[in-house]
């Protein structure tokens, strides 16, 4: 059935009506609440209105929310590298080839399987299905944190820091090349690539994509790399760092067709992840190393100089 919502606008001049709702909707996203305003949910007196629309003082407001969609996920007992954990969290660090949620051929091997049987029902189910709990993800073959919600009010303040780009998200990466500059800021728009659907691409009406790149070591042919993100687009890291030359070690869609050291995967690790807790209200800030395999790499581009 789906939640039927009823708001009078008071104490205010004049704001969208998108915001006004996220600020007086709590259990909802931003943009969760604008795809449903786009699909015609959304009423201010009367009439069906645009997310753009500035509502004021004494209009009345009905917004329909469609009601969670069930999906057949199986519980499967995969173990997990938990960081940290309390009743509003769950911080993992995620091994190299496991994908994030279920998708053609990853059925019951991905991490939403392995958290649905860790939490049981304990976790979030916002953005209109139950959706276990990921706040943000990264690639099956990319390392590291990542960060999980198991209620809907942690979900929505943790997606709403990561829009308004208040989470520290630090990476560190083996590129191919030399790096000369000891910092790269990457200032490129990213999109879907219009020659090849499986890829994204540097596009210039895209949405914009910040990376910041400062070199750790450099090798004789390649640079190891820190990446912060003050983005989150699809594949960011790997689109930016070969539109400037520099592709990831191991990429297989973005890098070279033969790597070295017969490389298979990218050496890509999320290795920092920083936010204000949701309840608590206070920074907290998690750290990894690199995989065995990532950390291996170095001792061999060392070996070469």
């Amino acid at each position: 059935m789906n939640e039927k919502i009823f708001l009078t606008v008071e104490n205010i001049k004049e704001v969208r009506v998108d915001k006004f709702l996220t600020e007086n909707i709590t259990n909802y996203t931003r943009s969760y609440i604008q795809k449903q305003i786009d699909q015609g949910n959304l009423f201010v007196n009367g009439k069906t209105v645009p997310a753009r629309f500035k509502v004021k003082y004494g209009d009345k407001i009905e917004f329909y929310v469609a009601a969670p969609k069930e999906i057949n996920i199986v519980p499967k007992e995969i173990e997990l590298d938990i960081i940290y954990e309390d009743s509003d969290i769950l911080i993992i660090n995620k091994p190299q080839n496991m994908v994030v949620h279920p998708s053609a051929g990853h059925y019951d091997d991905t991490l939403v399987n392995a958290l649905l049987f860790h939490v049981k029902d304990s976790l979030s189910g916002i953005n209109g299905e139950i959706r276990p709990g990921i706040v943000h993800r990264i690639d099956k073959d990319t390392t590291g944190l990542l960060m999980v919600a198991k209620n809907d009010t942690a979900h929505v303040f943790l997606s709403e820091l990561l829009k308004e780009h208040n989470i520290e998200r630090k990476y560190e990466a083996l590129v191919y090349g030399n790096i000369k500059e000891d910092y790269i800021n990457i200032d490129k728009p990213i999109a879907r690539n219009p020659k090849d659907r499986k890829k994204m691409a540097i596009v210039e009406n895209g949405k914009r994509a910040i990376t910041e790149c400062r070199v750790i070591e450099r090798f004789k042919n390649a640079t190891h790399v820190e990446l912060t993100l003050q983005t989150g687009r699809t594949h960011q890291i790997r689109v930016h760092l070969t539109s400037i030359g520099y592709p990831l070690l191991g990429d297989p869609l973005y890098g070279r067709t033969k790597h070295l050291f017969n490389l298979q995967t990218q050496m890509l690790h999320a290795g920092v992840l920083g936010f204000i807790h949701p309840t608590k209200k206070e920074f907290m800030r998690f750290t990894t190393k690199p995989h065995t395999e990532f950390l291996e790499t170095i001792t061999k581009l060392r070996k070469i100089q």
